[in-house]
Formats: structure tokens, sequence, C-alpha cells
């Protein structure tokens, strides 16, 4: 078997669908096996799977683990010399699968391998990301990767070759089977958010690189899968501060520290915009519902 392909769901059913039928359309010649791990859906999504892809491996959750965990039920017993991690909102282009996994092939220091991301239209989104650290919070990651490209690698480059990052954005992650066998697999204390920067730095420590493929081309409706709701951003600090912890055990007072001073400003700024535009700002009204919420989950001790 050359690939297992996991891909986790949560009510995301059209989405799903059209994911699968994209895998079975790009494939091409590899052999694989596909994985579909249902967080305990309510949308008739484990229905519709059986009825039309009969031949994909359902393993059904009785309530949602989240995406480390729904991962790894798939990921304990794949067949394959290389996992593919997709979201229920990509859906793969012609070649995307067969480079990601040339590369891998003809790469043994590689533990993970992503490619480009395109919205609907075609357009780049960011596939890479750095590892959180100091500079990262005192600064704009936009103004960081213009001003240190090499250092910040970003959409806003052209790249004609693959090269070695930090992290890669787990939306579609291309995974060695024998790194995931030194380094473990995904930390299931990650619910959403941050649990394939934890790996990529794991691997890193590990002796593993990260590579991005920029000519292996994946469309991501993205957040569609996650939403942006307050709910979601609250997951993201969560998971932040886990990553801070596990990673800078003696530093990470300070980065959140540095994470609600930036939650202030924010504050502030936006009810400055709010007064200034006397109150008919809607999008300025919204932002600081968001960051108030935000604020006062931090003020409760972040339960």
């Amino acid at each position: 078997m050359d690939i297992s392909i996991v891909i986790v769901n949560w009510n995301t059913r059209a989405l799903l669908l059209d994911c699968l039928a994209s895998v079975y359309a790009m494939a091409g010649d590899l052999r694989f096996e596909v994985f579909v791990v249902d967080n305990a859906s309510s949308d008739g999504s484990v229905a519709a799977v059986q009825a039309q892809y009969p031949q994909v491996t359902i393993i059904q959750n009785e309530k949602n683990l989240g995406f480390a965990a729904a991962n790894n039920k798939a990921l304990r017993i794949m067949q394959g010399k290389y996992a593919l991690l997709l979201n229920t909102d990509t859906v793969l282009t012609e070649g995307a699968i067969a480079k990601l996994f040339a590369y891998l092939e003809n790469h043994g220091e590689a533990g993970m391998a992503c490619g480009q991301l395109l919205n609907a239209d075609g357009s780049k989104q960011n596939s890479i990301a750095n590892f959180p650290g100091l500079l990262g919070l005192l600064c704009n990651e936009t103004v960081l990767r213009l001003l240190w490209p090499r250092r910040f690698p970003s959409k806003r480059q052209e790249y004609r070759a693959p090269i070695e990052v930090e992290s890669c954005i787990g939306a579609c992650l291309m995974v060695r089977k024998a790194a995931m066998d030194t380094v473990g697999l995904l930390d299931e204390r990650y619910f959403f958010f941050m649990e394939e920067t934890d790996w990529a730095l794991a691997m890193h420590r590990g002796g593993w690189k990260s590579i991005f493929v920029p000519d292996a081309h994946i469309y991501h409706l993205q957040g569609q899968s996650a939403g942006h709701n307050v709910r979601a951003r609250i997951m993201f600090y969560r998971a932040r501060y886990l990553y801070l912890r596990k990673w800078f055990p003696h530093l990470w007072p300070f980065h959140g520290l540095l994470l609600v001073t930036r939650l202030l400003i924010n504050v502030l700024l936006n009810g400055l915009g709010l007064i200034m535009t006397l109150g008919l700002h809607g999008g300025i009204r919204g932002r600081l519902a968001l960051y108030l919420q935000l604020l006062s989950w931090h003020v409760r001790g972040c339960p």
C-alpha cells in the first residue's frame, strides 16, 4: 500500500463527498486506502459515504474527539507507507498526490510534505507555517514575511522547486509512516488547531524535515470545516497555550502575557475606531465584540 488517506469529518457532508470525489479522480495509479473518521455527525455524512463510496473504511466516533484523536484512530491501523491527511474542505487537482508522494519517495530525510493551497478562484493561500515564537508575537506576520522572506516564506513568493519549511498547514499533509514511528502520532491534547505545528516541531527535533512542494495544487475552501466564531478562536488560544507550555515551559508565561497584551491593544484600537465612526461601522463592532469575549475568557482563567 502506497498511501493511506485519512479524512476527519464533522457535519460537512457535501464537502466530504466532493473531497472523496477528487481523491478517486486524482489518485492515479497509486495504491491507496481511504479512511473517513466521523466525529459523531448528525447530517447524514456516514450514510452518504456508505452509499456512494462503499470501499471507504469508516470509523464512527460516538462524540466529537477533535482533529488529532480522530486522525490517530486511522493512523494506528493504516497500511500505507505514507498517510495523507485531508480536510473535508479540500479538493485535489491532477498530480497533487503523485507529486507529494514522489518527493517523499526520493528524499528519505523528509518526514512530511505539503502542497500549494488555493482559494476557489485559484488564488494562493498561505500553505506554510513558522513555529510560534516571540518575534511572531511582537510583530505582524505579514510584516515579517515582507521583511525576511527567506526566514518567513509565504504565498507572496514564487517557488520553482520544493523548499524546506518549519511547518506545513495541515489541510493537505502527507506524512511518512517511518517518521510517525519515531516521533509518535498527533498529540491528542489538541482538539483543533496547532496539531500539525506541534507534529512538525517534534519531527524537526527528531531529525526529519518538512517540505513545501509548490507545484502540488490543492483547492481549500478555507475555514468551512472549522468556523470563525468565538468558540473557534478560544480553541486556537487554548491550543497555542498548550503548545507553548509543552515546548517552552520556562518561557510560556511571558508568551501568554504578550498574547493577552495584544488582545488588550486590539480592544482599545477597535473601541477607538467605534467611537470615531459613531458606532456605525459593523465590521468594527463585530471585531470589538469578539476581542471582548476573548478577553473575558482570559480574565475568567481560560476555562
